[in-house]
C-alpha cells in the first residue's frame, strides 16, 4: 500500500467531522455478546481506524440493526472485534494491527467452536477490513466452511488481494466500495467519502440474508 502520513493523519479528522446526521443514527458502538447465549446468527465485525467502541459508528451499527430488523435482535449475537484501532495500525503488514487480526481470528473461531448450528457472518471497514483479510488468511478450513458470508467497505486490502478475500469463495464476498473513495484502490488518501458507508447497510443485509437463508 502506498503511505502518506499526512493524509493517513486525516482519517482521524475526517471521523471527527463527520456529519451529525450519522452520527445521530448510531445509539450505540460496542456490542460484545459472543460471551452470552448462542443465537442462530453471529456477527463479527472489526471497526475502521479511530472509531468508537468495538463496532464503530460509520456502518458496523446499522448493519447490525439491519440483520436485526430482518431476522430479530432475539436471533443475532453481534461481536465487535476488540483492538486499538490506532493510526499505525495501517502501516503493520497487512493493513491491520496484528493484535486486531489475532483477536478477529479468535472471536470467529470461538463462534464456530462454542455454537455448533449458529451461521456466521463477518465485517470489517476500513483498517476492519484489512483485519478481516488477515484473519481470513489465517484460519482454519472448518472454521472458514462455517462462515456463510463476508462483507468489507472502504477495504484498504481490496486492490492489494485482488478483489477478493484470501481462502474465501467470491459467491460469499461482497467489498463495497464509494465512489471517490481512493482506499480501494491500494491508497490510504481519505476522502469525504470513505465516511458514507452508513447507506450501503441496506444492500448489505440483503446480501448476507440472501446467504443465511431462514433460521
Amino acid at each position: 500500500m502506498k503511505f502518506n502520513l499526512l493524509v493517513v493523519s486525516s482519517i482521524a479528522g475526517l471521523v471527527a467531522a463527520a456529519p451529525t446526521a450519522v452520527v445521530k443514527r448510531q445509539s450505540f458502538t460496542t456490542s460484545n455478546q459472543l460471551s452470552g447465549p448462542c443465537r442462530p446468527i453471529t456477527l463479527v465485525f472489526a471497526r475502521g481506524t479511530g472509531e468508537p467502541g468495538n463496532i464503530g459508528d460509520i456502518i458496523g451499527p446499522e448493519l447490525e440493526a439491519g440483520l436485526a430488523s430482518h431476522y430479530g435482535a432475539s436471533n443475532l449475537a453481534t461481536q465487535g472485534v476488540n483492538y486499538a484501532a490506532s493510526l499505525t495500525g495501517n502501516f503493520d503488514a497487512g493493513g491491520c494491527d496484528p493484535n486486531g487480526i489475532a483477536t478477529m481470528e479468535a472471536d470467529l473461531k470461538q463462534a464456530a467452536s462454542q455454537c455448533p448450528n449458529t451461521k456466521i457472518v463477518a465485517g470489517g471497514y476500513s483498517q476492519g477490513a484489512a483485519c478481516l483479510h488477515g484473519a481470513f488468511r489465517a484460519l482454519d478450513a472448518g472454521t472458514l466452511n462455517r462462515i456463510v458470508g463476508a462483507v468489507t467497505f472502504g477495504d484498504t486490502r481490496k486492490a492489494q488481494d485482488g478483489g477478493q478475500i484470501p481462502n474465501y469463495p467470491p459467491s460469499k464476498t461482497m467489498i463495497y466500495c464509494a465512489p471517490g473513495d481512493l482506499v480501494c484502490d491500494g491508497t490510504l488518501l481519505v476522502s469525504p467519502a470513505h465516511l458514507s458507508y452508513g447507506i450501503y447497510a441496506g444492500p448489505a443485509t440483503i446480501f448476507l440474508a440472501g446467504l443465511i437463508g431462514n433460521i
